[in-house]
Order: structure tokens, then C-alpha cells, then sequence
């Protein structure tokens, strides 16, 4: 397929590479999202009025694709908070505090428990759970805030999530697009993905216990910081704290079963823990308060909204204007872009496999390439049928390889858009553990850089 690059191509590369250059530098991104979205319309419309406007409904646009995953993490906060007022965080975190007394043990068990989660699930009901019960933990036993959120979000998003094993919807779309089996991406999959977990968590975790040692990174976090004040233990006897401290997880215990027996993941799983998030925030408030009940519940949602909408204000722009690389594009700005466009993200990936010589090694620089450029707009599956496609094109060439170009293209795709670099696709575990989505991107960044170069070389080799 001939792909026609347009000028607004153009432009939206440069402002990636703009917005990548300062996110590198630790400056904020807002004003350089909002030029490039400005920009974009006015140089697809020619309208001065229409552009100003395009800013607005790109808002608007990216408070409605976030909104779900604000509104569930604003209801665990409020939950968590009620938690720590009451003393029951306390009690739930006792048995756990007897198993984890590490900051190592602390990583490498959210990690692997989130992984399991994750596989039946997807991470961001597991990221709720694991939140909830967990994070405290660790924090306590001196892992960082921000180390727990790497744990969830590398094990999570990243090593569950470009696998897919158990619900199979990601190999699904990329064996589909490739016209190979299922069956087949998965086994292909497998070695790339045990490669790109252990490189990619053992980096992270030697750099987490680096930075720890030399004191660049403390032990705590902003939500343990945020939460721990204005507790008062005596709200709840201690037989009705030890009560909710075993209710509560057998609740989450039983989301997890009616996840298993409904079939229920993605959307359908996060909005069963956030319900059940909803019950227990006001069985707590009308427990501990009494005849306060009914305005602590209030209180204690607009506290959980209050943060939501805090860690998400600096995402919105950012995010604006990553949505515009696809399908957000036709919504926000109008049938600009040429007929045979596929979103500006996915052109430029088919642009770069139309230019590359075919040969094994560069197939599987390419696919990492294409996986990693659709995976910009923060979904992790808009591109990965685009990478089965690729990888079909580079292993009819080659005469070999077809599963493994596809499952590397898959790995590479949701390892950048799935959630450990794109900053709005993070931010549930970003959010859940109260530290900057920003700064966990800039964290994740060199040991997931790493893993992907690391797993591509493999790759030359299954090929």
C-alpha cells in the first residue's frame, strides 16, 4: 500500500519529538501539546477560529477516553482514604507486613502477583487490587512509592499484557492481521516476552536499588504522605477493624471470582472492583461516623475526585495531542487527512516499512519500530494489527519468520502504548501509587529501551 505523507505528518513528528525531547529534560509538555494540536488544525483547516476550537474539543475529546480510568482511581482513593482515617489499613496490612519485610521482596512479589493478576484480567482491575491491599505495604518495608507503581506497571502492562496468554486478544489481532495461526504468535511469543520481562524488571530493579542507595530515591510516596494525616483509630472498635480488614479482601477475592465465572475483563472487570470500591467506601463512612455518615461519604469521594483530577490535569494536553495521531484526528479536526490514511500513526509506521531493505535483522529492527511508533497513542492495540501486517510483508520476503516478526511487533506495540511509557497510559498504576505519571515514564524508559533492543537481537536469531 502507498502511503501519501502529508505536511500534518510531518508536523506531528516533530512535535514528538519535541514533546519526548523535554519530557527527557524534566520540563513540562503542556504549552508544547497545545502548540502542536494548534498547529495541526490550522494547517489541515486554514481556520483561525476552527483552531482555537480543535485545542477545546481536544479536551474534551481526552477527558472522554480517560474518563473510566479517572473515575476508578478517584473511587480507590477515596476508598484507601477511608482505610487509613479508620485504622483498618492497619489491620488488613499485618499479615502481609509478616511476608514482605523487603524492599526487594516488596518488588519482585507485587511484580509477580500483578503479573498473574494481569494474565486472567488485564492490569487495570489488578492495578486497583493491588493498590488497595499492597502498596502500603511495600512502602512500609521502605520500597518506594515509585518503585511499587515500576513493579505494577512493568509486570502489569508490560510483561501480562504483550504476552496475553490467557485471553489471547492481542495475539487474536496481530495473527489475524499476519494470516497466521493464533496459536502459532503465542508460541512465538513466548521466548520474546521471557527476555523482555527479565531484562527490562531486573534493570528497573537495579536502578530502583541504585538510586536508593546513593539517596537520589527515598523510600514512602505522595499518597502515603497525603494519606496518613488526620487518622483517628478510635472511629472503629478493634473487632470491627479486624471485621472489614477480612471483608474487604474476600470482597476483591469474590470480584475476582465473578471476573473468572462472568468472563468479565478489560472495561467490564475495572468497573466490577470500582463498584465494589463504591459498597465498601460506605459500609466504612456509615460504620465508623454514625450519623456523619452520609457527608463523610460525600467528603470522602470529592477528596478521591479532588486527587483524580489532580495527577490527570497534566496529562489531558499531552494526551490531546497524542489522540490526534488517530482515529481522535477525523473527531477533533475534521476529513483532512488523504483517503487511503490509516491515522497519522499508523501511516508513519507503513511509511517506514515501504523504506527499509528486507532482509531478517532489519525485519525485526522495523517491526520494533513500527510496534513501538503505533504504539504512541497510548493504546498499545490501535497499531498491532498494523505489525501483523508488516511482519507478513517481511517474512514473505525473507521466507521465514512470520510468527516471530508478529509477536515482536506485538511486544513492541504494547511495551510503549500498553502503559509503561506513554504517560496517560501508565497513570492507573501512576495514580493508584500517588507518584508523577511523568516522572514513572522517565523511570521506565532506559530499562524498557533496553529490553526491547536486548529482545530484538533474539529475535534476529529465532528468525
Amino acid at each position: 500500500m502507498v502511503i501519501e505523507l502529508t505536511a500534518l505528518h510531518w508536523i506531528y513528528v516533530l512535535f514528538i519529538f519535541l514533546i519526548i525531547g523535554f519530557m527527557v529534560m524534566k520540563r513540562d509538555t503542556t504549552l508544547i501539546s497545545i502548540t502542536g494540536i494548534f498547529i495541526l488544525a490550522i494547517v489541515a483547516t486554514g481556520s483561525l477560529s476552527g483552531s482555537v476550537s480543535s485545542i477545546f474539543n481536544s479536551f474534551i475529546y481526552a477527558i472522554t477516553e480517560l474518563l473510566p480510568t479517572i473515575l476508578v482511581i478517584s473511587i480507590i482513593v477515596a476508598m484507601s482514604r477511608t482505610l487509613t482515617v479508620t485504622g483498618i489499613n492497619d489491620a488488613m496490612i499485618s499479615p502481609f507486613a509478616k511476608l514482605i519485610k523487603t524492599p526487594a521482596l516488596a518488588y519482585w512479589t507485587i511484580g509477580i502477583v500483578m503479573m498473574v493478576i494481569s494474565w486472567f484480567f488485564w492490569p487495570s482491575p489488578a492495578v486497583a487490587l493491588m493498590g488497595a491491599v499492597l502498596l502500603p505495604v511495600a512502602v512500609r518495608v521502605g520500597l518506594p512509592a515509585l518503585g511499587v507503581a515500576v513493579a505494577m506497571n512493568l509486570f502489569g502492562h508490560g510483561i501480562a499484557l504483550s504476552g496475553d496468554f490467557v485471553i489471547q486478544a492481542a495475539p487474536k489481532l496481530t495473527a489475524d492481521a499476519a494470516g497466521i495461526p493464533v496459536s502459532s504468535v503465542v508460541q512465538a511469543s513466548i521466548p520474546l516476552v521471557i527476555v523482555m520481562g527479565v531484562v527490562t524488571t531486573v534493570t528497573a530493579f537495579y536502578l530502583l536499588k541504585r538510586d536508593m542507595k546513593n539517596g537520589t530515591l527515598k523510600g514512602g510516596g505522595a499518597l502515603e504522605i497525603e494519606m496518613d494525616h488526620n487518622s483517628d483509630p478510635s472511629l472503629l472498635s478493634a473487632d470491627a477493624k479486624k471485621f472489614f480488614a477480612i471483608l474487604i479482601p474476600v470482597l476483591f477475592a469474590a470480584d475476582v471470582a465473578a471476573m473468572s465465572i462472568l468472563d468479565l475483563q478489560g472495561g467490564d472487570a475495572t468497573a466490577l472492583v470500582g463498584g465494589t470500591s463504591i459498597f465498601i467506601l460506605l459500609l466504612i463512612s456509615l460504620a465508623a461516623h454514625k450519623n456523619k455518615g452520609l457527608e463523610k461519604t460525600t467528603s470522602y469521594l470529592i477528596e478521591g475526585f479532588q486527587f483524580g483530577f489532580k495527577v490527570f490535569g497534566a496529562v489531558i494536553p499531552i494526551a490531546a495531542f497524542f489522540y490526534l495521531g488517530d482515529s481522535g484526528f477525523t473527531k477533533i479536526i475534521g476529513e483532512f487527512l488523504p483517503k487511503t490514511s490509516q491515522g497519522i500513526v499508523n501511516d508513519l509506521g507503513v511509511a517506514l516499512a515501504s523504506v527499509v531493505p528486507l532482509s531478517a535483522e532489519v525485519g525485526a529492527v522495523t517491526l520494533t519500530a513500527v510496534g513501538a511508533i503505533t504504539g504512541l497513542d497510548g493504546s498499545g492495540f490501535s497499531g498491532i494489527s498494523l505489525a501483523g501486517s508488516v511482519a507478513a510483508i517481511f517474512s514473505t520476503a525473507i521466507g521465514a519468520g512470520a510468527a516471530t516478526l508478529t509477536a515482536l511487533g506485538q511486544i513492541a506495540a504494547i511495551w510503549v502504548g500498553g502503559g509503561t511509557l506513554v504517560p496517560w497510559a501508565l497513570i492507573p498504576a501512576a495514580a493508584i501509587c500517588g507518584v508523577d505519571p511523568f516522572e514513572l515514564a522517565r523511570r521506565n524508559l532506559l530499562p524498557v529501551t533496553i529490553g526491547l533492543i536486548v529482545t530484538t537481537i533474539v529475535a534476529m536469531f529465532l528468525i
